[in-house]
């Protein structure tokens, strides 16, 4: 029995208690690591997550504006019905969606309060030529909308023609800005951020001064791409048309 004990082998109570100090040791030093990257990590992350949702929506309203046409409210204006403000567009479009058909849009883009909070929001209506003098508030009622910038982000639109000089608004004009700038801010602290964008709009003029036999003015040619007279079949059916 003697032998059989003395060829045993294990820890005694001294080394247990050592190897579990050095333990704790080792997991203390691994949650104060842990507890100064962590913070910082998810800090990059939500950095890089808010970024992702930012360009996702500036993506996303940069392919609406630059697909405005160039459509009057009615037969009795030559005017495009455009609507920019600094906080807000108006415009018509092509009619975008699984269940949205052939036709046009009146696209509207801009702030509302949810949750005492400003977000930006797209809605649209149906397009259908407007009453004269009829005023634009009147007349269009906006559904569908869809969330696409949450505070404390702040988008806001300036205008610029072919002369290239920008304004903060553009109502009552005779043709399309040819740019808009999306500016993007942080409200909390007022900083631009540099994932703000300027966007084309492709239409200068009505898409009859894209057909050979003309159907517009010599003001309104001069408004034209060059290479729209070329490919007049890119335009849709309607009053306006993609050139």
């Amino acid at each position: 029995m003697t032998q059989r004990r003395a060829g045993e082998r294990g820890f005694t109570l001294i080394e247990a208690i050592v190897a579990l100090a050095l333990m704790g040791l080792v997991l203390s030093a691994l949650a104060s690591i842990t507890a100064q990257w962590l913070p910082n990590w998810n800090r990059g992350l939500g950095r890089i997550q808010r970024s992702e949702v930012i360009g996702i929506a500036l993506q996303r309203i940069g392919a609406d504006l630059a697909a405005a046409e160039y459509v009057p409210a009615n037969r009795d204006s030559r005017r495009p019905l455009f609507e920019g403000s600094e906080l807000s567009v108006m415009f018509v479009r092509t009619a975008l969606g699984p269940n949205a058909g052939a036709g046009l849009d009146v696209v509207h883009l801009g702030e509302t309060t949810e949750r005492r909070e400003f977000v930006t929001v797209r809605s649209r209506t149906r397009f259908t030529p407007l009453p004269s003098a009829s005023s634009l508030s009147e007349e269009l009622h906006f559904g569908d909308p869809v969330v696409l910038l949450r505070a404390p982000f702040r988008l806001s639109f300036a205008y610029a023609g072919p002369d290239r000089v920008w304004k903060n608004t553009w109502r009552g004009a005779d043709k399309l800005p040819a740019m808009i700038r999306l500016t993007i801010r942080d409200a909390s602290t007022e900083r631009v951020l540099s994932i703000s964008t300027i966007t084309p709009v492709h239409v200068q003029a009505p898409s009859a001064c894209a057909r050979p036999d003309g159907g517009c003015d010599d003001k309104d040619k001069q408004d034209v791409p060059p290479d729209a007279a070329a490919a007049p079949q890119a335009g849709i059916a309607g009053q306006g048309g993609t050139l």
